[in-house]
């Protein structure tokens, strides 16, 4: 399924490297991934920090986006085949499918902080990736999920099988509607705008909605910074969560599934 960075050829996967016919090879990491990314770059300076992954782990462990994945592994009970969690994070969503024998799961994200904590959770093949050029053969993978992430859309189409379909999330109107409406004066509703694309059809779409209570202080902040919001709100508004040790608020999400053809 994966596939040489440098040359393209397929990679075979030991005990120790990945090695490819032309003989590229790459050191699989004691926790079980390949890092396949090509840059000039550490590894350790692309994508998320030690401290940003740790608190997205810490976060996702106390389950409150549960009902998320409880949809996602409902969609593919039963179910038997390939999937691809395109920027997989730390592999919350990626362990919990593999968990379903009849998936052959393979997580990838351009974060090798990330990828070193989705391995130890197990469950599927992962490596270190851009999505704009992911490793993995033309047309190998039956399913793909895409969760707040960009969308390239050439790229999900390559990988997928003729029939094949992407589920990609994108948050609800009143995604932490609760946390918003502590930040700002007039909070405004999610356009639940889902990607445009010419290469994949349009499918179906679900939401999936929740109400849930963030415990500490530290959970109200992880889950700030995991939106945009946190970068675009200033410093006066962001001082009204100072103090805020626990705070109610809906959760929704809306799942879209994209066909190739």
């Amino acid at each position: 399924m994966l596939c040489c960075p440098i040359c393209g050829g397929p990679l075979s996967l030991g005990d120790k490297t990945a090695r490819c016919a032309n003989n590229h090879s790459f050191d699989i990491a004691r926790e079980g991934y390949v890092n396949l990314l090509r840059s000039g770059k550490s590894g350790d300076l692309i994508g998320d920090s030690k401290d940003s992954a740790r608190s997205r782990r810490d976060f996702l462990n106390k389950e409150y986006y549960a009902p998320l994945k409880d949809a996602l592994v409902s969609l593919f009970a039963g179910r038997s085949g390939t999937v691809l969690d395109i920027c997989c994070g730390e592999g919350y969503y990626t362990a919990a499918l593999g968990a379903n024998p009849g998936l052959d799961l393979y997580g990838f994200d351009i974060s090798k902080e990330m990828i070193r904590l989705a391995a130890k959770r197990g469950g599927a093949v992962y490596f270190v990736a851009n999505l704009s050029s992911i490793p993995v053969a033309d047309r190998s993978f039956d399913w793909a999920i895409h969760l707040f992430a960009p969308f390239h859309e050439k790229e999900f189409s390559r990988v997928l099988k003729p029939g094949g379909s992407l589920y990609t999330v994108v948050p609800g109107s009143r995604h932490l509607w609760g946390l918003k409406a502590k930040l700002y004066d007039t909070p405004y509703l999610n356009d639940e705008a889902l990607p445009e694309t010419r290469l994949l059809t349009l499918k179906s779409k679900q939401k999936v909605t929740a109400s849930i209570t963030l415990e500490t202080a530290q959970d109200i902040e992880a889950v700030f910074r995991m939106t945009p919001y946190y970068y675009r709100t200033g410093q006066k508004d962001k001082a009204k969560l100072d103090g805020l040790n626990s705070l109610k608020t809906e959760i929704e999400f809306v799942i879209a599934e994209y066909a190739k053809t």
